[in-house]
């Protein structure tokens, strides 16, 4: 379905990562981990881009999608919003979805492919699931931490959920994981791996190398989940 919605409030993330927040449409039903198009008028001409529901289905006010700035013209198209200003969603979209139908998940992202972890894990925390969560999230650096405080409140109201955060390139204060997502890290981190279902999103890079580590490791492909994400 398409709607016009009018821009509330963008909220920043990170240096270089946006939230933008609209009124939800009460047509508008998505499962947590799919994405809509996003259309913008730009030189003229409509354009429209994928972008994974960061917002969690739970929430009945506002819809929600996240974008990590790259400078191309879509992106500074969107920085140039303003509140009140109108755009296109078109959707939902996508497969990699969880509504509840799983006891137990594991999430690892890349980067901006935190997004639909994020509305997974706000959805699950909403409704009070017991879904047993552990997501890992790859970033470079401190800095590049999407909701990382959101997330350290949600472990607190969620039992069930656990996040660990790993960076590659970490300042010499940084106390967490410092290395790319690996077999070693999995064991470590999901020792369960077997009896979960797997849910992958990041660069394509990224999501194909632990695709292929969870198939070395005897995971069922059925029980992998994935989204590349690439900017734009």
């Amino acid at each position: 379905m398409r709607f016009d919605v009018r821009l509330m409030e963008i909220i920043p993330r990170t240096e270089d990562v946006l939230s933008f927040l609209f009124p939800r449409p009460d047509d508008f039903n998505y499962v947590a981990g799919q994405y809509m198009f996003v259309e913008l008028e730009i030189a003229g001409s409509k354009v429209r881009k994928p972008f994974t529901i960061s917002s969690s289905p739970a929430n009945k006010d506002i819809i929600e999608f996240t974008k990590k700035l790259t400078g191309h013209e879509f992106s500074n198209a969107l920085l140039a919003l303003q509140p009140g200003d109108s755009v296109g969603i078109e959707g939902p979209f996508g497969k990699m979805t969880y509504s509840g139908e799983y006891d137990k998940i594991a999430l690892i992202s890349g980067g901006i492919g935190v997004t639909p972890m994020i509305s997974i894990s706000r959805y699950c925390t909403d409704k009070g699931m017991d879904t047993d969560i552990v997501m890992i999230s790859s970033n470079k650096t401190e800095q590049d931490i999407a909701f990382e405080d959101e997330l350290d409140i949600m472990q607190k109201h969620n039992p069930n959920l656990k996040v660990v955060h790993t960076l590659t390139r970490a300042s010499s204060d940084w106390t967490g994981c410092r290395e790319r997502v690996c077999e070693s890290m999995i064991l470590r981190e999901i020792p369960d791996y077997r009896d979960r279902m797997f849910y992958l999103c990041g660069p394509p890079t990224m999501v194909k190398t632990v695709r292929e580590i969870l198939y070395e490791m005897a995971i069922d492909k059925a029980k992998v989940k994935y989204e590349l994400f690439t900017g734009y």
